[in-house]
């Protein structure tokens, strides 16, 4: 991959027209453009399809979370088209089959920890103080079921990229968000575990996703240009 192909922007807009704006704009900036659940609510299929038509990658983000066979239903529908989309992969093995029936030529991968979670936020769900004040082990855990679940990566914070690429190789895919580059400033951040494109890069992070420091910047294009100048020298 181009060090540009690594960068994913997160519309995380909310409709269409502002959408398209920021795709306009940053089309020929990024390597995919990431659809959540803002936005999917907004537009519903129909935005997909769009995105289609105008030969637009995208990352098809709604984390699909229930049991298996309402999974391959919901799946089956929305993710024919996508380059990436993602699933929570909590019930390990048992979602190989909806998983793999559904994904068509999508990249399958498997949540692991939500990079706004810290250690108190963990604990507070139940999880052991071995896990939930370790949230390298957790991810390692997690990352465990995903693959034994058939994903073809996992999403992870850029502080658990690294532990995931020595313990299921080159080949098994890491995305990584809540990524803040140095020059950035992000007004009541709400995330953990943060860190610059250059950092997870060097990890091992195959894909980074840089929101609010791209769209917010008074020049989105020239600070897509930075994040992916970033990623070139990361890997050079």
């Amino acid at each position: 991959m181009q060090p540009k192909d690594r960068l994913i922007f997160p519309l995380d807009v909310p409709d269409k027209a502002e959408a398209e704006k920021f795709i306009d704009l940053l089309r020929e900036e990024v390597g995919l453009f990431k659809v959540g659940l803002e936005l999917f609510m907004a537009e519903g299929p129909a935005f997909l399809k769009f995105l289609q038509e105008k030969r637009v990658a995208y990352f098809l983000d709604l984390k699909f979370h229930d049991i298996p066979a309402t999974m391959m239903a919901a799946q089956a529908r929305v993710m024919k088209g996508a380059t990436l989309a993602t699933v929570h992969i909590d019930q390990g093995v048992k979602m190989r089959q909806a998983i793999m029936a559904s994904k068509g030529g999508a990249k399958v991968l498997g949540v692991t920890v939500l990079t706004h979670l810290g250690p108190e936020d963990l604990e507070a769900m139940g999880l052991a103080p071995e896990y939930a004040h370790n949230p390298t082990k957790l991810v390692l855990l997690r990352a465990r079921l995903a693959q034994e679940a058939g994903c073809d990566g996992v999403v992870c914070a850029g502080t658990e990229a690294r532990a995931v690429k020595e313990a299921f190789g080159p080949e098994f895919l890491v995305v990584c968000p809540a990524i803040r580059p140095l020059w950035s400033v992000v007004a009541g951040d709400d995330q953990n575990r943060i860190t610059t494109p250059a950092q997870a890069i060097q990890a091992g992070a195959d894909y980074i996703v840089v929101g609010r420091p791209i769209r917010k910047a008074a020049d989105p294009q020239e600070a897509a240009r930075k994040v992916v100048a970033e990623i070139a020298a990361a890997l050079g």
